[in-house]
């Protein structure tokens, strides 16, 4: 199995983020309909036609990042957390220098937008291993000369001992980056999580394109 069949998990990620848009289109075209009734068959072949479909596509998307995606190097290295979010006791024990590294392969289409298939380790905020695995897509804003503004989402697998005992869980989360195509500054906002006292912190990272 080459790599892992990091190609086929990638393709996972991308198949999952679709599926909130896709399933909220199911309801709505559900409601009404009974269990047994021909219109629910003909919902879940419609399901089911869509979900390979997609797939298929992400599996392509991901192939061809993987092949033909330009390399880079990703360091971790800083997490701000909300000093509105977190008391100054919660702040003192989280850890903010997130040192890590990484790798991603990126490619341009033909609006000039970056999409990029990423697999980074880092220190996560109790000092204990975090692993992402993401594909994200940013649309481009040239800023004169060699410089250029990014901002977009990710959708992939993160791992954390803190969360499911480590057992990866999915995620989408916003990403903005700013610099030059060889090396850019790249940013993830994860936002608060409304009545559990968690989130609200940035994640910044360093890209260094090696070829």
């Amino acid at each position: 199995m080459k790599l892992f069949n990091l190609r086929f998990l990638a393709a996972v990620f991308l198949f999952a983020s679709a599926c909130p848009s896709h399933a909220q289109s199911a309801d709505a075209t559900s409601s009404g309909a009974t269990a047994t009734s021909p219109a629910s068959d003909s919902l879940i072949d419609r399901t089911m036609a869509w979900a390979e479909n997609d797939y298929q596509e992400a599996e392509k998307t991901v192939e061809n990042l993987y092949d033909n995606g330009r390399l880079s190097l990703v360091l971790s290295g800083f997490a701000h957390h909300g000093r509105s979010t977190y008391t100054p006791q919660q702040i003192d024990e989280l850890n903010e220098k997130v040192w890590g590294f990484g790798v991603s392969k990126e490619l341009r289409d033909d609006k000039d937008n970056e999409e990029s298939i990423n697999f980074v380790i880092m220190a996560d905020s109790h000092y204990t291993p975090q692993l992402t695995a993401s594909y994200t897509y940013q649309w481009m804003k040239p800023l004169g000369g060699n410089w250029e503004l990014g901002g977009g989402y990710m959708a992939g697998l993160i791992s954390r001992t803190d969360i499911l005992g480590g057992v990866p869980f999915p995620g989408v989360l916003p990403i903005a980056s700013i610099g030059t195509r060889d090396v850019k500054l790249v940013a993830t906002y994860i936002p608060r999580l409304s009545g559990t006292g968690n989130g609200d912190v940035l994640f910044l990272a360093l890209r260094i394109a090696v070829k």
